[in-house]
């Protein structure tokens, strides 16, 4: 889509500005939040939403700081202190990574994360914010980490700033104002913060924003050393990925408000352009917001160029508000950034636990407490490794639904009449598997399970016509359960092998176990071969090409 496009102006220009309006007061909050200050969240909203919006591929996309992205920036600036430069460095990792993401086309897995995994990190990052908030809501500085925030927590709650508390509570309950078909027209962050601001200017003292640094952004070049450069790569990754997840999220639903599809791995690519200029000027990271987003796409925007209005009204407010910043008190940025968490917070899938699946509910918490506990890529790491687990075991369940093993004919058997009449011949002395679906490993696990049951046979018919597809455990998986059989003597026969099954049998040496003349195309070719092997005669096929009834007869040495 072109950048400027004359039939969306008005929509873009009113989106834009009033995207900035709203995203104005949560890079402030961010910001201060991340421990880098109010100016680089004002940086990194500048830098990202105009990068992002240029090269990304979502066209109403806005970007900026997130709660996920802040919250890995406090870890971040805590650690490298002593060299912000190395901080900002990580956010340049995590932009070239993002771009590496979207050059190796990564975008449409990034986007199967399982929502239990998702709804979990939501809520513990709410949570996260809301811990980390609560001390400065009463009067107090900020904590660094929600461990230490839960730790003052009690001791802070001895010495409460009433005056902190009343520009608190101010703030959230503007914040929170139930406007109903409204709220979407009106900046409540940024009216809150303002009314916390004034009401701050006649109480009593309370802990204050500050001095801030320069107005205009200086660059920071990438500075690391060898010692950390491995912990940089990894937080920066981590960045990459939490903001990865965050934009495709918004990215979706950015698409059901404008009904039109994004470009994954190109809105992950200038994402990443978008984080690495921010970093380079002294931003935080962020990743595209679905609130701001969607803010302006109610208002008309429509294409890249309201992105582009969106930083650029961001500047102008910045460069009229840079005196008061000093001026705005914590506790005012505590009610905002409560009111943002209780928002981020999965409320939707927590009112469904009682009904929804038991495993996908151990999860979301599992994942949730992992966020506040430890920290926020372990958890979704963790996570994901679960739902994986989770994943892989209802597949082999299902898979093992559609495997039948028979040494007899019986009730229910797909068996034709011709193969029945075999199978009753050789009974016992013939196990016939039938698998069906797509093969992993966990289905040839249970197979191995379930083949204990059957010692006393002589022949292994495997019947694989219905297989589309197996992977390569599941191929090694079959191997050692052809190798196990034709070591205690029995003859192996294999049946329908598809063109993509025998290319993995042929890649891991599979077939070099059968011989071809153990390789049939029909399941009643494998039965006459197998009564062929044991000594039992088998009269001519019928005119229609099928032995008729009574047709097969036990020799001598048949049983």
């Amino acid at each position: 889509m072109k950048l400027l496009d004359k039939s969306h102006l008005r929509g873009d220009l009113a989106g834009g500005i009033n995207a900035a309006v709203v995203a104005m007061p949560l890079a402030l909050a961010f910001g201060a939040l991340s421990g880098a200050g109010p100016m680089a969240g004002f940086y990194g909203a500048i830098f990202l939403g105009l990068f992002a919006a240029l090269f990304g591929g979502t066209a109403a996309q806005i970007s900026g700081p997130t709660g996920p992205t802040a919250l890995v920036m406090v870890a971040v600036f805590t650690h490298y202190a002593y060299d912000p430069a190395q901080a900002f460095t990580v956010v340049m990792i995590s932009g070239v990574c993002q771009i590496l993401f979207g050059v190796l086309r990564l975008g449409r897995y990034i986007n199967l994360m399982p929502y239990p995994v998702v709804s979990g990190w939501m809520s513990g990052i709410g949570a996260v914010i809301i811990i980390m908030s609560l001390g400065p809501a009463i009067g107090h500085d900020s904590s660094m980490t929600p461990q230490t925030a839960l730790f003052d927590l009690p001791r802070e709650l001895r010495a409460i700033n009433p005056s902190a508390m009343a520009v608190a509570l101010l703030t959230l309950g503007i914040a929170a104002l139930p406007l109903g078909r409204y709220a979407p027209l009106v900046p409540r962050p940024l009216i809150a913060l303002i009314a916390g601001t004034l009401l701050a200017l006649v109480l009593a003292p309370m802990p204050l924003l500050g001095e801030q640094p320069p107005l205009l952004p200086t660059i920071v070049w990438p500075h690391w050393t060898l010692a950390d450069l491995g912990d940089m790569l990894f937080a920066g990754l981590m960045i990459a990925l939490l903001g990865s997840i965050d934009s495709l999220l918004a990215s979706l639903a950015a698409d059901a408000k404008t009904n039109t599809w994004h470009n994954s791995d190109r809105e992950l690519v200038g994402q990443g352009i978008g984080n690495l200029f921010a970093g380079l000027f002294g931003g935080i990271p962020g990743a595209g917001t679905q609130v701001r987003t969607l803010t302006n796409i109610r208002n008309g925007g429509r294409t890249r160029l309201s992105g582009v209005i969106h930083s650029g009204a961001m500047v102008l407010m910045v460069l009229a508000l840079y005196v008061t910043l000093p001026l705005v008190p914590l506790a005012a940025l505590a009610g905002v950034l409560i009111r943002i968490a209780l928002s981020i917070i999965d409320w939707r899938y927590l009112r469904r636990v009682r009904t929804a699946p038991r495993s996908g509910v151990l999860l979301m918490f599992a994942v949730l407490v992992m966020t506040i506990s430890i920290n926020l890529l372990l958890a979704v790491a963790v996570g994901t490794v679960l739902a994986s687990l989770i994943f892989v075991k209802r597949m082999a369940d299902l898979q093992l639904e559609g495997i039948r093993t028979l040494d007899r004919p019986g009730g229910g058997s797909s068996l034709s009449e011709p193969e029945a009449e075999l199978m009753q011949q050789l009974a016992g002395r013939v196990l016939l598997v039938q698998l069906s679906g797509p093969m992993s490993f966990g289905a040839a696990t249970g197979l191995h399970r379930r083949m204990r049951g059957y010692q006393d046979y002589d022949v292994l018919v495997l019947d694989l016509s219905d297989v589309p597809s197996i992977d390569s455990s599941a191929t090694l998986a079959l191997e050692e359960i052809i190798m196990t059989s034709c070591e205690a003597g029995h003859t192996v026969e294999l049946v329908g092998i598809r063109m993509p099954v025998a290319r993995v049998f042929a890649r891991l040496g599979v077939l070099d176990l059968i011989r071809d003349c153990d390789r049939h195309p029909t399941r009643l070719d494998a039965l006459r071969a197998a009564a062929e092997n044991l000594g039992v005669a088998t009269l001519p096929a019928t005119d229609d090409g099928e032995p008729g009834r009574g047709a097969v007869t036990a020799t001598s040495e048949g049983r």
